[in-house]
């Protein structure tokens, strides 16, 4: 088997077991408490994240609730989430400011994006995982879309990766083209940098 089929393989078999997971809310519960945590005291006005898809953890509700702290803090402080809407011609990403009730539309593949709202470029970005292995590597969805963001984004943001436990995958090798993750988070706290 190939490396390309290999990951596809892998890819598949990973978002099918988190669809299946019999105890995802409550594992979605732990990383909303390990993301709330890991945030605390971070000094970040601007994070970008991700409308979540086939099975994957939710950020937003932690997210607001980062929003709505900071706010409640310092009256001056103006924190903001970006969602990613697809740019089409570099096939990478830009972020546009989210917040609940926001309108949204459809993006090509069919993920809510932020209709006519600004773009924010973010200090710090959560990365959805269908799987992540030592050295802060992730396993995407294939589409390159996250790594020729992280490759163009100036001044590149601290990112941290987002999954579940059972998406570890201790033998995964990078990509020549990869980008590692500054840090990774499952549901039992920090996985990365150990």
């Amino acid at each position: 088997m190939d490396k390309l089929t290999d990951r596809q393989s892998k890819r598949k078999a990973l978002i099918e077991e988190r669809l299946n997971l019999p105890d995802r809310l409550q594992r979605a519960d732990m990383l909303q408490r390990v993301m709330r945590i890991w945030l605390f005291g971070r000094s970040d006005e601007v994070i970008g994240a991700y409308w979540p898809i086939k099975g994957e953890f939710d950020p937003l509700p932690a997210l607001h609730r980062w929003k709505e702290d900071g706010e409640l803090l310092d009256q001056a402080q103006m924190r903001r989430i970006g969602l990613p809407v697809v740019d089409k011609v570099h096939k990478t990403l830009k972020f546009h400011a989210w917040y609940p009730g926001c309108p949204m539309q459809e993006d090509a593949y069919g993920i809510p994006k932020p209709k006519d709202t600004e773009v924010i470029v973010p200090t710090l970005l959560f990365v959805p995982c269908v799987g992540y292995g030592p050295g802060g590597f992730r396993l995407g969805y294939g589409g390159g879309f996250y790594d020729r963001t992280l490759a163009a984004l100036l001044p590149k943001p601290f990112t941290v990766g987002l999954g579940y436990t059972n998406g570890y995958l201790p033998d995964m090798e990078p990509e020549p083209h990869d980008v590692p993750l500054d840090a990774l988070l499952n549901d039992n706290g920090v996985v990365w940098p150990v």
